[in-house]
């Protein structure tokens, strides 16, 4: 599990140039502690694995036992719903046939909601200002 780039302040694809990071919560189904140490770490592996795949870089990630947190980079051409889908999709199907016991426990592993949030280097007033102030530029 690597951080890709650390230091990296903005990414590039063919046709952009962003800086888009996301913290993403979701929780287990009920949200009941089923997820112990070793599921944790599995949940952690799982999200680190397919960031080439999906489309995203993973900043950090941290798995409790009854939800996960994520702060994502991905890139403007991606739907944050859909990535997240993904993510809980692949993880939850692996961790249910890697621990069966899961599968008694919870009719689904996750819950259907989640949290995100930008994360970002300036203020939403700072932001705000710049906009309304581009006109007498």
């Amino acid at each position: 599990m690597e951080l890709k780039n650390p230091n990296m302040k903005y990414h590039t694809s063919h046709s952009a140039v962003f800086s888009c990071h996301y913290h993403i919560i979701w929780c287990t189904k009920f949200r009941r502690q089923v997820l112990d140490e070793d599921m944790q770490k599995r949940i952690k592996e799982l999200v680190f694995e397919k960031q080439d795949e999906y489309g995203y870089e993973v900043q950090a990630c941290e798995v409790l036992s009854d939800h996960v947190h994520v702060l994502l980079s991905i890139p403007p051409s991606e739907a944050i719903s859909r990535v997240v889908g993904r993510i809980k999709g692949y993880t939850a199907h692996v961790l249910r046939s890697e621990y069966p016991a899961l599968k008694s426990r919870l009719p689904s592993l996750w819950t259907r909601s989640k949290f995100v949030a930008t994360a970002g280097e300036v203020t939403l007033e700072v932001l705000k200002r710049y906009v309304e102030n581009q006109k007498g530029v």
